[in-house]
């Protein structure tokens, strides 16, 4: 990928009050679960506004020029103070070849969404330095659990959020790293294997999550990512849910297998982040410590500016 960019950009954080755009940036969305999503965050205190496509197509939430020229001129709006995905699904690789990655650089906002939006999130973050924020797309906010909600506030509004000390963590293997966090969907950051956004993860903590794939599709995916040298470089390895994806600590040990004769790094299981009701808010490009002493991932430096 080129244009990488090394340094954090910090975008402002929310306060009361301030308007959050809601953006179709992949797939189409059910205007029950748009509505119940808007209604939360009208009760947390923001305002919401929303562009919408003329019309959807299949499987996308309108066309690539039009989702483009919406996430654009959202961005570009003075009022506007964060974006965040109504729905993930597919669409956002189709955007990416096409993005004015000088509106972000110039315009820090913060931008939220997780599944078909990591490709968004790792390629914006990488191009720019903008933080941004793997957590809840509008759609799924009525069904995440009450610390999803909490933990997406506290995200959004404190310049460094609280330490996560997961309950029910695995610790695969022990150890300590720190470096910066990157991370998502597990298919979604495979496909931008061989493109000119190609994920560059060295010295990062990476984490992943999945769901609905066949455990053969699943160790295809993960194969792919070892085989191409991309887990090759990482500090540390952060497993979400892996949601009706087969056995769990089959995937674990996968992974254990595929890092086994690199530098030691630690690798925790069960983390509570991904498509189940418990979704932690992660801030991309943000400096972390994850300590298997304690199980608990905390952040060395704030995601926000002023």
């Amino acid at each position: 990928m080129n244009a990488i960019v090394n340094s954090p950009l910090l975008p402002p954080a929310l306060k009361a009050g301030d308007v959050i755009g809601l953006a179709p940036l992949a797939g189409p969305h059910q205007a029950a679960d748009f509505h119940k999503g808007t209604a939360i965050l009208h009760d947390f205190g923001f305002q919401t506004k929303t562009l919408c496509p003329r019309q959807s197509l299949p499987f996308l939430a309108g066309s690539d020029q039009e989702r483009v020229e919406i996430f654009h001129a959202l961005w570009q709006d003075p009022a506007v103070k964060a974006i965040m995905a109504i729905r993930g699904g597919y669409g956002s690789l189709r955007l990416l070849a096409q993005l004015n990655y000088e509106i972000f650089r110039e315009n820090p906002k913060i931008l939220i969404g997780f599944s078909d939006i990591s490709a968004l999130l790792n390629v914006i973050t990488a191009k720019t330095g903008l933080i941004t924020f793997h957590g809840p797309n509008l759609t799924t906010l009525a069904r995440s659990d009450r610390h999803s909600l909490t933990m997406l506030i506290q995200s959004l509004t404190q310049p460094v959020p609280p330490p996560i000390k997961a309950a029910n963590l695995e610790v695969i293997s022990n150890g300590s790293a720190q470096g910066t966090l990157a991370g998502g969907n597990l298919a979604t950051l495979t496909h931008l294997l061989a493109t000119p956004f190609h994920p560059q993860w060295q010295d990062k903590i990476l984490f992943l999550e999945e769901v609905g794939e066949a455990p053969y599709r699943l160790d295809r995916l993960l194969t792919q990512l070892s085989m191409s040298g991309s887990l090759g470089g990482i500090s540390g390895l952060i497993l979400g849910s892996f949601t009706n994806c087969g056995d769990q600590e089959a995937i674990w040990q996968r992974l254990a297998e595929l890092t086994r004769g690199q530098k030691k790094v630690p690798i925790w299981g069960n983390f509570p982040v991904g498509h189940g009701r418990q979704n932690l808010t992660l801030p991309i490009g943000s400096q972390v410590l994850m300590n298997s002493a304690t199980a608990t991932l905390s952040w060395l430096a704030p995601c926000h500016g002023s």
